[in-house]
């Protein structure tokens, strides 16, 4: 029933449909880096919606779901990630926190590029 009204959102228009998508694991990242320059030269803010991926565009919007829990957000891409290849991408404590995962550390996720910024 769920997953007939995702769908029923996405075709008229309530949620925006996928351009992409991946799955795999994924961690967050906080405190410790608060206050440094993430790759695309913004200060890192752990409680803004925003991640780290190694390709898609800074600026990029992504819904990024919890597969154990179904919880949703959309972030910005604006830093460069993770480094250890068992991850597909990293997420603000802020992010992991409304994701349901702040306690775990690492969680399998689907990630759902949503809009790719205009150049």
């Amino acid at each position: 029933m769920a997953r007939f009204l995702c769908c029923l959102a996405i075709s008229v228009g309530l949620l925006p449909a996928a351009i992409a998508a991946d799955v795999g694991r994924l961690s967050w990242y906080g405190a410790e880096l608060a206050g440094r320059r993430t790759a695309s030269g913004e200060v890192f803010d752990p409680e803004a919606m925003t991640m780290a991926h190694r390709t898609l565009p800074f600026g990029t919007q992504v819904r990024v779901v919890h597969r154990g829990n179904g919880r949703s957000v959309v972030l910005r891409v604006n830093d460069r990630g993770p480094f250890r290849t068992d991850r597909i991408a990293d997420v603000s404590r802020a992010a992991a926190r409304m994701l349901g995962a702040a306690s775990r550390g690492v969680f399998d996720a689907r990630l759902e590029v949503l809009e790719r910024p205009s150049r």
